[in-house]
């Protein structure tokens, strides 16, 4: 991991991780909940939180020198669902890996 609740302050938005992933960088959107009755967690990443994560996204990029070339890095977003059981008291964790930006 490189940066936690990025923010610019230029826009309205955060992404909660950036990490590397071999040579793939990695914008990680965190949802938790302690119950999946009303709606699954990815569910809260909406058409509008999409819109304010690829503006936060693409800022992130344009401060990132590029590696001997002018391309930025390859780069991924990803949805981490936690889910808090209360019984048992421990969390699962889910991996949405390459979540769609443009829903």
């Amino acid at each position: 991991m490189i940066a936690r609740n990025y923010r610019t302050a230029r826009h309205h938005g955060e992404i909660d991780l950036i990490g590397w992933d071999k040579d793939v960088l990695c914008f990680v959107e965190v949802k938790t909940r302690t119950t999946r009755a009303v709606k699954p967690a990815e569910a809260a990443v909406d058409r509008k939180k999409r819109r304010d994560l690829k503006i936060v996204i693409r800022d992130y990029l344009r401060s990132v020198p590029a590696k001997q070339s002018s391309e930025p890095p390859q780069w991924r977003f990803d949805v981490v669902t936690v889910y808090y059981d209360q019984s048992s008291g421990r969390p699962t964790f889910e991996l949405f890996q390459n979540a769609a930006l443009s829903s």
